[in-house]
């Protein structure tokens, strides 16, 4: 057996293997020359350059309602943006419960309190997304909605979150802010729910910087969402189509999307399904090449055809050889992460989200001391959510991008086999 380079042998590979950004990776003269265009046209602002017929926002939400079969999309300033006005139109707020996994990143939980509702942390399982048995389990008369998150590229388990929300008249919000272009079971991932969610931030994979995205079918949840992230909305309305009579007013706030970064994702949308297919196919080809590998399984895929496939989680007994089988492969130049290191940053987990865990939020920020809440969370703790920080602490993640190639991929599997029968077997 080769002596693991951690020992003082040879590493695998002479230089470190890891994943890199996906779409901002791919800029070329296509975003150029539509950032270019704008600029010289001086349109900068959606409802001008629509009068024109130019504009890159619009063009944008029309793409999205073609892809994903769906009759409206809002383009917004980011993903969080989309979340805060998702919820809006969904008419979550003050006194309501909404429901999250206790792994996704922190924006997710931060528009649920600026939505004026509690959040309520699900446990996940052993796909890293929400466990739908503890869904069903944090249910309470104040509950309105669930926020499923598709993370990491691969989908939640939405057949059964689906029915649970439907046998307890729930709402469901989809994020799929890290699964942007996936599916499961053949629909589009933020088709499934009442509301979709996405982000174009620069470590997603098609990216503008900063941006997101509404869809939805919904007219009034679309009419709430669109007042929401544009105060100015009903000045509109000669310009911009109508789902139909306003029934309603909301003051709403300003998170519209400005023609520079729409034209970047306009740009880049040529971009996803390339990316996605290369990726998935890189971890096919590592999966298929460490089947057998002694001590590890992994991670629970829920839809493997529809993932993205830009990570793959590798699940070992416990904790202690998750971390040692880690070092082990960083060693070898396989690059890789833990919970306990940099690889998994600490944000995406809930027991570092410090405006819930630290107690100091103002009391007229935090939701669960509102007068109109008679629920019981009073406050949260580290350990709330023992099972999914059980499952974390044995994952090690591997991060994927379009330019790895079949030998990236080999030798991934090749560092995989013999740390695995050094240490695991």
């Amino acid at each position: 057996m080769a002596i693991l380079a951690i020992d003082g042998g040879v590493p695998l590979r002479p230089e470190p293997l890891h994943g890199g950004f996906h779409g901002s990776a791919e800029i070329d003269d296509a975003e150029i020359e539509q950032v270019l265009e704008v600029l010289k046209s001086k349109l900068l602002f959606r409802h001008l350059a629509e009068e024109q017929g130019t504009s890159r926002t619009a063009w944008l939400e029309n793409w999205y309602c073609e892809r994903l079969g769906r009759k409206h999309a809002l383009a917004v300033n980011g993903g969080t943006s989309a979340l805060i006005a998702a919820l809006f139109g969904v008419d979550v707020g003050p006194g309501d419960e909404v429901i999250l996994p206790a792994y996704t990143y922190v924006a997710t939980a931060a528009a649920i309190i600026a939505a004026g509702a509690v959040p309520v942390i699900a446990e996940i399982d052993t796909s890293l997304n929400m466990d739908p048995a503890d869904l069903e389990r944090k249910i309470t008369p104040h509950t309105r909605a669930v926020v499923p998150v598709h993370m990491r590229g691969v989908p939640a388990r939405m057949d059964e979150i689906m029915s649970v929300a439907r046998a307890h008249n729930l709402i469901v919000v989809e994020d799929v802010a890290q699964s942007n272009g996936a599916s499961y079971r053949g629909s589009p991932l933020g088709t499934i729910g009442n509301v979709g969610c996405f982000s174009f931030q620069q470590y997603k994979i098609i990216t503008s910087g900063e941006g997101g995205l509404v869809i939805t079918d919904d007219d009034r949840i679309y009419d709430r969402a669109r007042m929401q992230a544009d105060c100015a909305a009903r000045f509109w309305e000669d310009s911009h189509a109508q789902a139909g009579a306003y029934d309603f007013v909301l003051s709403g706030e300003n998170y519209r999307l400005c023609e520079l970064s729409a034209a970047v994702v306009w740009a880049q949308r040529q971009r996803l399904d390339p990316i996605i297919a290369r990726c998935r196919a890189v971890k096919r080809r590592v999966l298929a090449a460490i089947a057998g590998a002694p001590g590890i399984t992994p991670q629970d895929v829920p839809d493997p055809d529809g993932e993205c496939g830009i990570t793959l989680t590798l699940l070992c007994d416990d904790a202690p050889a998750a971390r040692r089988f880690a070092r082990a492969l960083r060693a070898e130049n396989i690059m890789c992460g833990t919970v306990h290191d940099q690889g998994i940053p600490d944000r995406h987990i809930y027991s570092h989200w410090p405006f819930m865990m630290s107690d100091l939020t103002p009391e007229r920020r935090a939701p669960w001391r509102h007068p109109l809440y008679r629920g019981a969370v009073r406050g949260y703790t580290p350990d709330q959510c023992p099972e999914s920080l059980a499952v974390l602490g044995r994952a090690v993640m591997f991060y994927f991008d379009q330019f790895f190639s079949d030998d990236d991929a080999n030798s991934l599997a090749e560092g995989v086999w013999k740390v695995s029968k050094a240490l695991l077997a």
